[in-house]
């Protein structure tokens, strides 16, 4: 089935604080971009993938995303990550209301496309979520067809999802569970292998541990 995706981010140099420093000499904004530009470059590698809707809070701060076929939005006034998810869901909605849509983290730069696609083959058109690796913590929600997303994003996501009615994904789905908010992240990340802009901003000895 296919999926309209939602991608919240910040401005790279607000986002993914506990990251700040993480590795000597690399600027915090290009390694939150890069996380980005990794994840989103998996994403639109998968078929099932129609729209991928970048609702950012400076657009031209991640302009350079857009090369990758997404399209970027500013995000609305409220503010908040569950307010950017309903305002992208909202204007994909416009263009298809019965469709399925889906929220996405863009800190997962080891995203392997097979296991996007795993993911939306096990949701099967229901309203279904993937936690992060710790279990608590969420990576990817999806609606069902033409159903709301009802994003509850935040301290303790998983338990808030699958209490709010959401189907927790079973599959293995690694990748899709490796999201990146701390220097332990990014060690797991990387010894699963990460996209290029990431790849590119490694050192060539193991990111340090918290």
């Amino acid at each position: 089935m296919d999926v309209d995706l939602v991608v919240p981010l910040k401005h790279p140099r607000e986002g993914k604080s506990r990251l700040r420093g993480a590795l000597a000499g690399v600027a915090h904004a290009e390694l939150v971009l890069a996380l980005a530009y990794d994840t989103l470059a998996a994403v639109t590698s998968v078929a099932a993938v129609r729209r991928v809707l970048v609702v950012a809070a400076d657009p031209a701060a991640v302009s350079e995303l857009a090369g990758l076929g997404v399209e970027l939005v500013k995000e609305s006034r409220d503010g908040g990550l569950n307010e950017a998810l309903r305002h992208g869901e909202a204007l994909l909605r416009d263009g298809d209301p019965g469709g399925v849509v889906g929220a996405l983290q863009a800190d997962l730069p080891a995203l392997r496309a097979g296991d996007f696609a795993a993911a939306l083959a096990e949701a099967a058109g229901r309203r279904a979520f993937v936690a992060d690796r710790q279990g608590t913590g969420t990576t990817l929600l999806l609606s069902a067809p033409g159903a709301p997303l009802g994003p509850r994003f935040g301290a303790g996501s998983a338990q808030r999802h699958t209490a709010s009615g959401a189907t927790a994904l079973a599959a293995g789905l690694v990748s899709l569970r490796s999201d990146v908010d701390t220097s332990d992240d990014l060690r797991h990340a990387a010894a699963l292998g990460v996209g290029k802009r990431t790849a590119a901003l490694l050192p060539t000895e193991p990111v340090p541990m918290d």
